[in-house]
């Protein structure tokens, strides 16, 4: 039987995580489903974001790094971070962006064993993850392979000094499993940096359980840490003193202001800092990340799981022609779903226009972002319902919608 508007409103009803919607700014009228891309506005990040720039920076100035913590906000706001992705508070610190901790990790990692000359990542991969692999392979002497999917863990042999891999894929959401790659990676001596963009405050992660060693990840996806949010990276406990961070700025000096020539790393997770942080967006991700307080990460996706069987069973039913290449299997996915269709950019250009604001992803796939703290069933139920309008309507003809510019 097919699911109607009032039973997806008994589902919101008795959703335990529906109070969790007030935490955000949603603009009415609109179904936003690209939280995966850029999280919602957090309702405490306008407030927080003010106190910075009128009392910290406007009043107190530059005693703030003193008075008001602003020199340790990397370490603390990594600290907060380390419960969603199941490491350590002093595993995990905010720095820079993902890609170029992706660039400092590859260095520093490669470094470690340089008798082994393969750095291996995944074909189709998010594209950034690819360039900088091959920025940083070049400098480390390592040759770039890149393979399909399918052929990652029977690649993982004696000449692999580190594989790449997103664990969550960015288009159709397939997940890797986390304990099981490491494990093969480990028992061919070789390590795994894991790319948690679409992972971190969406789907259940234990750093630490997993035996992973090396992961960076996004702040301003389900994170909600604004456009441009800082990254953060993730360096296991017993491995910290071994690593070398190539940008050796001056925040992850053993003494910064000691204002000395020679550089001596800071101990632990601290020396991969490089430049001054940047305090109006670590104060922006920190109130993203509060926003998660007092949510358990399981039953952020246990709703999730429930989101995603919704729109597949509603899509399925009332938009044939849109085909799910996404993982039916909740333990074989991420938080989003994805559809394709020869005319993916189209159709997403009508709905957004319409009000329900998904992305495309080249060459045929429109994404939908599941984000558990504050999309409801009934917002599934009338996002569906309009992708069947523009369907049936033809609606996604309309000329204008054919032109492709920048990213949506």
């Amino acid at each position: 039987m097919s699911m109607s508007r009032a039973d997806a409103r008994t589902l919101d009803a008795a959703d335990p995580l529906r109070s969790c919607r007030d935490r955000f700014f949603l603009p009415e009228g609109v179904i936003y489903l690209d939280g995966n891309s850029l999280g919602a506005l957090p309702l405490a990040t306008v407030g927080r974001s003010r106190e910075v720039v009128e009392s910290e920076w406007g009043e107190e100035l530059i005693r703030s790094w003193n008075s008001r913590g602003w020199i340790d906000l990397p370490q603390r706001l990594g600290a907060k971070i380390a419960p969603l992705i199941g490491a350590k508070p002093h595993e995990v610190i905010v720095a820079d962006s993902t890609s170029v901790n992706l660039f400092k990790l590859i260095v520093a990692a490669a470094a470690l064993s340089p008798e082994r000359t393969v750095l291996l990542s995944e074909a189709g991969n998010f594209h950034t993850d690819l360039h900088i692999a091959s920025g940083a392979a070049a400098l480390a002497r390592l040759r770039l392979d890149v393979v399909p999917r399918d052929e990652i863990e029977a690649r993982l042999g004696p000449e692999t000094n580190l594989a790449l891999l997103t664990h969550v894929h960015f288009k159709g959401g397939y997940r890797f499993d986390m304990v099981a790659v490491t494990a093969l990676a480990k028992a061919a001596g070789a390590r795994v940096l894991w790319d948690l963009s679409h992972s971190a405050g969406a789907v259940p992660l234990d750093l630490n359980g997993s035996g992973a060693e090396l992961a960076v990840g996004c702040g301003y996806k389900y994170l909600n840490g604004g456009p441009g949010a800082p990254a953060f990276l993730y360096v296991a406990e017993h491995l910290q003193e071994r690593l070398i961070s190539p940008l050796r700025g001056w925040m992850g000096h053993a003494a910064p202001f000691a204002f000395t020539d020679d550089y001596v790393p800071a101990p632990g997770i601290a020396r991969f800092l490089a430049g001054t942080p940047p305090i109006l967006g670590l104060a922006a991700l920190e109130a993203g990340v509060e926003a998660f307080a007092g949510v358990p990460i399981e039953q952020l996706w246990a709703k999730s799981i429930k989101l995603f069987d919704l729109f597949a069973q509603l899509v399925a039913e009332r938009c044939p022609d849109l085909l799910c290449i996404s993982p039916p299997e909740p333990e074989r996915r991420g938080s989003h779903i994805s559809f394709s269709h020869p005319h993916a950019f189209e159709i997403c250009q009508a709905l957004i226009a319409d009000g329900v604001i998904g992305d495309f992803r080249a060459p045929d796939v429109v994404r939908f972002g599941l984000t558990p703290l504050y999309l409801g069933f009934e917002d599934v139920w009338e996002a569906v319902e309009r992708i069947r309008d523009i369907l049936e309507s033809g609606r996604w003809r309309d000329p204008t919608f054919a032109v492709r510019g920048k990213v949506t």
